[in-house]
C-alpha cells in the first residue's frame, strides 16, 4: 500500500508518496480501499506545524480527514456492513489519515456512501457536513420562519449551511464575494450580499448569524441580530465577545465527529438536501501541489479532491 506522509513539519514539499505496511484489523474496525480523499484547510495547517500547541501529532503522519472508498474487510463484531459496500469515512484529527490507498477505521467513523453523490463529492462530505449540521441543527436549532445569515456562504462549510438552513424553512441570507453571488443564490439563499462591493452592517432583525470568518466580520455582526438573537461562531480569526452589550447569545459551535452527526449528514446528502462542491482534482501523488494551491489563496471554488483509484 502507498500513502502520502510527512516526517517533519514544513512546506508542502515535506509530503511524499511512500510505501506503507498494512495495519492489523482490530475488532470493531473496518478496512477500506480508498478511492478519493478531500483536502481541507486544517490539513495544510497541521502539515505546516501551525497547530502544534493544540494538536500533538505522531510523526510520520498521513494527512487527510475526509474520504470515500469500498469496504475490503470487517473486524470482529461489525455486522451491519458488507465487503464491497461503498462508504464515506472520516479520520480522527490525530490518526493516520485519508491520503492513502487503504485505511483501517473504527466502525463509528464509517457511513454508507450516499448513492446520489459522485465519488469526488462523497470524498468531501463528512467533515464540512458535520461542521455545518452541528451549528445549524444542534447549536442554533434553526427552524421554519427564522431569519438567518451565513457569512462565507460560498465556502465548503458555508455552502452546506445555506443548503441546510433553506431546507429547514429559514429565510436565508448569505455573504460571499461578488464572483460567487449567483452560486450562493442557487444553493438556496434568498438574499446574497457581496462583501467586496456591499456593506452588510446596515442589516437588522436576524434570529441567528453564523460567523465563519471572525475578526471585523464578527464584530459587525452583533448589531444585525434581534435582542435575544444568537451569534454562532466556528474557529476563525480572533473575536471579541460583545453579547452582553447587544443582549444576544454568543456561542461557539463545538464541532465533533459524533456518529449521529455523520449519519445525519449522509442521510441528508442521500435525500438531496446536501451536495458538496468539488473544486480541483489531483492524483494522490500530487498532494503537495494540492496543498500549495490551497495555501496560495487561488484555489477554485469548492474543496480540492485527491483521486486515489
Amino acid at each position: 500500500m502507498q500513502a502520502v506522509r510527512f516526517h517533519r513539519y514544513g512546506a508542502p514539499g515535506v509530503m511524499a508518496l511512500e510505501p506503507l505496511a498494512a495495519v492489523p484489523l482490530p475488532p470493531g474496525h473496518v478496512r477500506v480501499r480508498m478511492q478519493a480523499a478531500g483536502v481541507a484547510p486544517v490539513d495544510t495547517k497541521l502539515r505546516a506545524g501551525l497547530l502544534q500547541q493544540h494538536i500533538a501529532l505522531e510523526l510520520p503522519k498521513v494527512p487527510g480527514r475526509d474520504g470515500t472508498g469500498v469496504v475490503e474487510a470487517l473486524g470482529a463484531g461489525v455486522d451491519d456492513l458488507a465487503v464491497g459496500d461503498a462508504v464515506c469515512v472520516i479520520a480522527g484529527m490525530q490518526d493516520q489519515g485519508s491520503y492513502a490507498q487503504g485505511m483501517v477505521l473504527p466502525r463509528q467513523r464509517v457511513v454508507a456512501r450516499p448513492q446520489r453523490l459522485s465519488v469526488h463529492e462523497a470524498a468531501i462530505l463528512l467533515q464540512p457536513g458535520a461542521s455545518a449540521w452541528i451549528p445549524v441543527v444542534q447549536t442554533a436549532a434553526v427552524a421554519a420562519g427564522m431569519k438567518v445569515l451565513v457569512h462565507a456562504g460560498s465556502g465548503a462549510v458555508g455552502s452546506l449551511m445555506v443548503q441546510l438552513a433553506a431546507h429547514l424553512g429559514a429565510e436565508v441570507w448569505a455573504t460571499c464575494s461578488q464572483a460567487n453571488t449567483d452560486y450562493v443564490a442557487a444553493l438556496g439563499a434568498a438574499h446574497v450580499l457581496a462583501y467586496d462591493t456591499q456593506d452588510f452592517s446596515g442589516l437588522r432583525g436576524f434570529d441567528v448569524v453564523f460567523d465563519l470568518v471572525g475578526g471585523a466580520t464578527h464584530d459587525k455582526s452583533y448589531a444585525l441580530l434581534k435582542r435575544g438573537g444568537h451569534l454562532v461562531w466556528l474557529v476563525a480569526a480572533p473575536i471579541r465577545d460583545r453579547g452582553q452589550e447587544f443582549d444576544v447569545r454568543v456561542q461557539r459551535a463545538m464541532i465533533t465527529d459524533a456518529p449521529e452527526a455523520l449519519r445525519q449528514v449522509a442521510s441528508l446528502a442521500q435525500l438531496g438536501v446536501l451536495t458538496p462542491t468539488v473544486g480541483q482534482v489531483y492524483r494522490l501523488a500530487r498532494a503537495a501541489d494540492a496543498h500549495a494551491l490551497l495555501e496560495s489563496g487561488r484555489a477554485p471554488r469548492g474543496r480540492i479532491v485527491l483521486e486515489i483509484s
